[in-house]
C-alpha cells in the first residue's frame, strides 16, 4: 500500500486531529471524519479548538474535514480515534461500535482499519472486526487489514508529539501487522512491533494502570505523612537521586483526564469478566478517588485554625481543567473538589485562563481573573497553568492550600 493512498481519521478530537494533522503535513491525502457537523464546522471554519494544534494547521495541503461518510469512499486506511469512556463502571464502547459500522459502509478490499481508542484487550478483533465483517460483507485477516495502535497523546506537552513518541502497533496477523507499520512510519519516527492486538491494547491499559497505581502510592503517604510531621515533597526529591530503581511520583488532588481515571478501569472490568479481581486498580482507584475529599478536609482544618468556618468561608480555585496548558476538564479533580466545597456551603470562585465557564450541578459559573485575592478568606491551587501569578498569589492571598507543589512552603502557604 503506498503510504501516498487516502487515509481517513474518524473522530476529530484530542488524539484525532493532531494525527489527521501530521499525516497531512508527511504529504499523506486526510479526509477528516467526525459525527458531529459542529465539531466538523468548526474545523472548516479555521479552529482546531485544541491547544496543541494551531488553528492555522486545520488548512494543512490535503486534509479536509467532513460528517458525510459518503466522503470516505476512496479512503485506503481508517484510524478510529474515537472516545471510550465508563458508563457506571463499565466500558462504553457505543462511539467505537457507530465508528466501525460507518467505516464497514465504505470499507473496500485491500484497505487497513487501525482501531486507536483505548479500551479492553479483544476489543479489536472480538468488536471492531465482526461489525465490520457485518457491515461491509469482507473479512478481517482475509479481505482486509486489521490492526490496533494505542493512542499517546499527551496534552498540553512540549517535548513529545506524535512524532518522536514512539509508536506501538500490533495487527490481528502478519500482514496487517507490516501494513500498520508502514501507515505509521510516515509519521512516527520509531514504530514498536507486538505480535498482536491484544498486546498492543494491554500495553496502553499497563502504562496507565502503572501510573494511576503509583499516583495512589504517593497520595496515600501523603495522608499520613502530614500526621507525621514529614514533608514528603522534600522525601521524594531526595528518593529521585537515587540514579536508577525510582521514578518520581507527586501527589494532588486526584486524578483526571480521558486516560488514568478511566483505562486501568477497563482492565479491572476485563479480569473482573474473567473470575479474578485486580487488587492493585481497585485499591488505586478508592485512594484517588478519596482525594478530593481529603483536599476538602485540609482546607476546612486550616480554615478553622484560623477561625473561620469552611461552611461560610470564600474560596477561590485555581485551575479548573484536570492538567496544565489545557481546557480539558474530563474527569478533573478540580471539579469534583468544587462541588464538594459548594455542597458545604463554601461560596466557591474559579480562574482559568482555559476554561471561560463551566457548569457545577445545575449552575453554570463563570471564570474570575486573578486579581483582589484578599477577598477570599482561602485560595486553592488545585492546576497550576503556567499563566497564573503565583508569586501574586502568595503575597496577595491571605491562606493558600497548594495541592500540586508549585509554591515553596511558608507562612500562609501549605501543602496537601
Amino acid at each position: 500500500m503506498p503510504v501516498s493512498s487516502p487515509a481517513c481519521v474518524v473522530g476529530l478530537g484530542y488524539v484525532g486531529l493532531p494525527l489527521a494533522v501530521a499525516l497531512a503535513e508527511a504529504g499523506v491525502p486526510v479526509v477528516g471524519y467526525d459525527v458531529s457537523t459542529a465539531r466538523v464546522a468548526e474545523l472548516q471554519d479555521g479552529s482546531s479548538g485544541i491547544e496543541d494544534v494551531a488553528d492555522e494547521a486545520t488548512r494543512t495541503p490535503g486534509l479536509t474535514f467532513t460528517a458525510d461518510v459518503c466522503d470516505l469512499e476512496a479512503c485506503q486506511t481508517y484510524v478510529l480515534c474515537v472516545p471510550t469512556p465508563l458508563r457506571e463502571g463499565m466500558p462504553d464502547l457505543g462511539a467505537v461500535e457507530a465508528a466501525s459500522r460507518a467505516v464497514a459502509s465504505v470499507l473496500s478490499a485491500g484497505d487497513l482499519v487501525v482501531l486507536e481508542s483505548t479500551t479492553y484487550p479483544g476489543t479489536t478483533e472480538e468488536v471492531v472486526g465482526p461489525l465490520l465483517d457485518a457491515g461491509s460483507g469482507l473479512v478481517a485477516g482475509r479481505d482486509y487489514l486489521l490492526a490496533y495502535s494505542p493512542e499517546r497523546i499527551d496534552p498540553g506537552n512540549p517535548t513529545y508529539g506524535i512524532g518522536n513518541t514512539p509508536k506501538v502497533v500490533g495487527g490481528m496477523d502478519d500482514a496487517s501487522t507490516k501494513a500498520a507499520v508502514r501507515f505509521y512510519e510516515t509519521v512516527c519516527d520509531t514504530v514498536v512491533q507486538v505480535d498482536g492486538t491484544r498486546e498492543a491494547e494491554m500495553a496502553k491499559l499497563l502504562e496507565n494502570t502503572f501510573r494511576h497505581v503509583n499516583i495512589a502510592l504517593v497520595n496515600e503517604m501523603a495522608v499520613f505523612c502530614r500526621e507525621l510531621d514529614i514533608d514528603l515533597w522534600q522525601v521524594i526529591e531526595a528518593a529521585k537521586t537515587k540514579p536508577f530503581g525510582f521514578m518520581p511520583f507527586y501527589p494532588g488532588p486526584g486524578v483526571g483526564g480521558h486516560c488514568i481515571p478511566v483505562d486501568p478501569s477497563y482492565l479491572s472490568w476485563r479480569v473482573r469478566k474473567m473470575g479474578f479481581t485486580f487488587r492493585f486498580v481497585e485499591l488505586a482507584q478508592e485512594i484517588n478517588a478519596q482525594m478530593p475529599s481529603y483536599t476538602v478536609a485540609r482546607l476546612g482544618d486550616l480554615l478553622n485554625d484560623a477561625g473561620i468556618a469552611l461552611s461560610r468561608s470564600r474560596v477561590l480555585c485555581l485551575g479548573a481543567a484536570y492538567k496544565p496548558g489545557v481546557a480539558d476538564c474530563r474527569e478533573s479533580p478540580s471539579i469534583e473538589v468544587m462541588r464538594q466545597l459548594r455542597r458545604k456551603g463554601v461560596t466557591v470562585a474559579y480562574a482559568d485562563p482555559f476554561v471561560p465557564d463551566l457548569v457545577l450541578d445545575t449552575e453554570r459559573l463563570a471564570a474570575v481573573p486573578l486579581s483582589d485575592l484578599g477577598a477570599y478568606d482561602a485560595v486553592l491551587v488545585l492546576t497550576p497553568h503556567a499563566g497564573f501569578d503565583l508569586e501574586l498569589v502568595r503575597r496577595e492571598a491571605t491562606l493558600v492550600l497548594d495541592t500540586r507543589a508549585a509554591l515553596a512552603p511558608g507562612e500562609n502557604v501549605y501543602r496537601l
